[in-house]
Order: C-alpha cells, then sequence, then structure tokens
C-alpha cells in the first residue's frame, strides 16, 4: 500500500515538487525536529508571525498544528490578542476569524475552557 502523500505534496507537488520535497525533508523534517525548541513552542512562534505577516494562507494549517503540538484555544486567543498591538488590529482580527472557523470545524469551540 503507498504512503499518504504529505500536505505539501497534496497542496503542490504536482505544480512544485521540489519545493514540496524541501517543504517536508528540510523544514518539517529537520528545523521542526531540532531540539531547542519544542513543537509546541515552534507552533506557538510560528502561529504568531503568520498572523503579524498576513500570511493567511498557512494560517489555517498552523492554527490546526500548533492545537495538534498542545496549544490551547485560550493560549492561542491570548497570542493573537496580544499581536495585535504589535502587529495590527486587522492581522489579529483576521487570524481570529480564521480561528474560530476552525475551532467551529473541528468541533473544539464546545470544549470546557481550561482552567489556569
Amino acid at each position: 500500500m503507498a504512503a499518504q502523500p504529505s500536505p505539501s505534496q497534496q497542496l503542490i507537488g504536482d505544480v512544485a515538487p521540489k519545493l514540496a520535497d524541501l517543504t517536508d525533508d528540510v523544514l518539517f523534517g529537520d528545523v521542526w525536529e531540532r531540539p531547542g525548541l519544542s513543537k509546541r513552542d515552534r507552533s506557538l512562534v510560528t502561529v504568531t508571525a503568520l498572523a503579524a505577516l498576513y500570511r493567511t494562507d498557512q494560517l489555517g494549517f498552523h492554527l490546526r498544528t500548533a492545537l495538534k503540538n498542545g496549544l490551547s484555544q485560550e493560549e492561542l486567543v491570548e497570542a493573537i490578542t496580544h499581536l495585535a498591538f504589535y502587529a495590527g488590529w486587522p492581522n489579529a482580527m483576521s487570524a481570529a476569524t480564521n480561528l474560530k472557523k476552525i475551532l467551529a470545524e473541528d468541533g473544539a469551540n464546545t470544549a470546557a475552557p481550561s482552567g489556569s
């Protein structure tokens, strides 16, 4: 049975196969696996960078990844809210809207908030 193509292979593999390979092998195979930061922390950095730079095409994937890597809904909302004052209100509003859509799709918006 053939392996399922990676998300990057599915997204651009037919148009830009080398870019898809580099994404899989270098970015996710090396950079994301380095021991200096946890995947959770890498997700927080990536989500905030994408939101700040208004890279909405990539933001949804990385918000989902951040949730899988252990960031809570509350932590992502707090990061986005904080970011509004440094990266601009429209960027934060777009990121919050994107997160809301993902939470609704994944059913996570019905989960009880975690205590701190």
